[in-house]
């Protein structure tokens, strides 16, 4: 059976200053976009974040001034059921990555929002930061857009920082 791959998009806690906890979120701001698996936008905007991902793990480990919110999209499989969640902050470790799950699940039971996990390089599927108050990176959000409202995308464009 083909199940639809569910992406996250919580632009609240990936974008908005400083780490969010549970309290204080808008739920109107935490939206989730639906994907096929093999979905040609989606994936090519996935090909794009991992072709210039080690570009991006460089800038990470020594960040320039203006730049900050550092973050990586991993997907997590639990049984036939995959999502994709932003993670944010990150870092290396010697088996690969560990990082702080900041979206909330709705498909996958083996994570919870704010859970420590570990993932490896295989895991991303996107990558972003801020740089002088505008988003860098962030390929799948963009994608994500074109299946939104006009204006709930307008909105996040503007609130958060988007040129795309």
């Amino acid at each position: 059976m083909t199940l639809a791959v569910r992406t996250m998009i919580s632009l609240v806690l990936a974008f908005a200053p400083g780490l969010a906890g549970a309290q204080g979120i808008d739920p109107d701001d935490d939206k989730t976009v639906i994907f096929t698996p093999g979905d040609p936008e989606m994936a090519a905007a996935t090909a794009k974040a991992l072709a210039s991902l080690d570009e991006f793990l460089a800038l990470s480990e020594a960040p320039p001034s203006g730049t900050d919110r550092f973050k990586l999209k991993v997907k997590v499989r639990d049984g036939n059921v995959t999502e994709h969640f932003w993670v944010i902050p990150f870092r290396r470790t010697e088996t690969g990555f560990v990082g702080i799950l900041a979206n909330q699940p709705e498909e996958v039971q083996s994570v919870v929002l704010g859970q420590n996990i570990e993932f490896t390089r295989n895991d991303i599927s996107d990558w972003g930061y801020t740089r002088d108050g505008r988003q860098v990176g962030s390929f799948t959000v963009c994608v994500m857009f074109k299946k939104m409202s006009k204006e709930e995308a307008d909105y996040m464009r503007d609130k958060y920082g988007f040129d795309c």
